[in-house]
């Protein structure tokens, strides 16, 4: 991981795209706090190496962004348990993410702020508060809808063990299984 003076909180979960922004700039009117709303239409890698680009060359105590480098990583995942991908859809966007964080282009944001976890799907939610709060439990937080209660998180953040080493957090992630998982009888094998 890539160390910088500013820490850099990632706006994830369950409000549509268009109401995430809203949360993203709204916490950046604070004036310790910029917001980056890299082009909602770009590619979810593409956003988040803009994302971390500017945080990068940010000098202020936050930036807040709605690029979550992760974003079709936790997507195949999420449709993989779900029935509707394959693990090699998965392992695709594993290498691609990969492949910019070792080239120094992207990384994880210090803290990913889960806006109305219970709104999200039981596969989506274990893959924000199961797989990723597992590897580093104080850097998921849970947050309500509302700009006030984001403010709020954002003074509360607590520290904690950082993220593992982002090779290391998703290998074997084909193997990580939802809580909720009943397994089809086909694939019964995958779950060892």
């Amino acid at each position: 991981m890539q160390r910088i003076a500013t820490t850099v909180l990632g706006v994830v979960g369950a409000p549509d795209a268009g109401r995430r922004r809203e949360l993203v700039a709204g916490l950046g009117q604070g004036a310790n706090v910029r917001a980056v709303l890299p082009d909602p239409d770009g590619a979810a890698i593409d956003r988040a190496v803009e994302a971390w680009r500017e945080a990068a060359r940010a000098h202020v105590p936050f930036v807040v962004h709605d690029a979550d480098p992760l974003a079709e990583v936790g997507a195949a995942w999420i449709d993989r348990w779900d029935g509707a991908g394959d693990v090699g859809r998965m392992e695709v966007a594993v290498q691609a993410v990969l492949q910019r964080w070792r080239a120094g282009t992207v990384e994880l944001p210090d803290y990913h702020l889960v806006v109305a976890p219970d709104d999200l799907s039981p596969t989506a939610r274990h893959w924000h508060l199961g797989v990723l709060a597992t590897e580093a439990p104080h850097r998921v937080v849970v947050v309500d809808d509302d700009h006030d209660a984001l403010a709020r998180a954002v003074r509360r953040l607590r520290s904690g063990r950082w993220w593992p080493d982002l090779a290391a957090l998703l290998a074997g992630l084909d193997r990580r299984v939802p809580d909720a998982f009943e397994a089809r009888p086909e694939e019964r094998s995958l779950i060892i």
